[in-house]
C-alpha cells in the first residue's frame, strides 16, 4: 500500500504542477519579477477572475492533498475531492465558454491522440481519469486497523 501511496503522491503532484505550469512559467524562464508577475497574471486572468481563483485553488488543493496523502493523512481524500471540485468546476466552465483558454488547450492535446477515433470529449475523459485517481486516493488514504485477538498483547 505504501508504494500506491508514493505513486499516487507523485501524479497528484505532477498534475497540479501541469496544472499550474502557464502561471508558474514566466517566472523560471528568467524574466524580471515585474514582468513575470505581469504575464503570470495575464495567463490567470484570461477567462476572467473566477476562472483564476478556480485555476490557483485547483492546483493549491492537489498540492495540500499530495503532502497530506505523503503523511499518511485520512483527510488527503477531502483536500482531493475538493480539488477535483474545483477542477471539475473550471473545466466545464472553459468548455461551455468556448474561451481558448490555455488548459482547455493543453487538455486536448494531452489526450488529442488517444481519443481521436473515439469520439469522446477530452474533458470527459480527463475528468474521469482524474476520478479514477481520486478513488485510489481514498483507498491509499484509508487507515488500517490490525484486529487483536482477545488476551493478544500489543507490540
Amino acid at each position: 500500500m505504501k508504494l500506491l501511496r508514493f505513486i499516487l503522491v507523485l501524479v497528484v503532484i505532477a498534475y497540479a504542477g501541469w496544472l499550474a505550469w502557464p502561471i508558474v512559467s514566466p517566472f523560471l524562464e528568467g524574466a524580471s519579477p515585474g514582468a513575470a508577475a505581469m504575464r503570470a497574471g495575464a495567463e490567470a486572468a484570461g477567462g476572467g477572475l473566477p476562472t483564476a481563483v478556480l485555476w490557483i485553488a485547483a492546483a493549491v488543493l492537489y498540492l495540500v492533498a499530495a503532502l497530506m496523502l505523503g503523511a499518511g493523512n485520512p483527510r488527503a481524500a477531502i483536500a482531493y475531492f475538493l480539488g477535483f471540485i474545483a477542477d471539475a468546476a473550471l473545466r466545464l466552465a472553459l468548455d461551455s465558454g468556448g474561451s481558448g483558454s490555455d488548459i482547455a488547450a493543453r487538455s486536448a492535446e494531452a489526450v488529442g491522440p488517444a481519443t481521436s477515433g473515439l469520439g469522446i470529449d477530452p474533458v470527459w475523459l480527463v475528468l474521469a481519469a482524474l476520478l479514477v485517481v481520486g478513488v485510489l486516493v481514498v483507498l491509499a488514504s484509508r487507515r488500517r486497523r490490525r484486529v487483536r485477538t482477545p488476551g493478544q498483547l500489543t507490540i
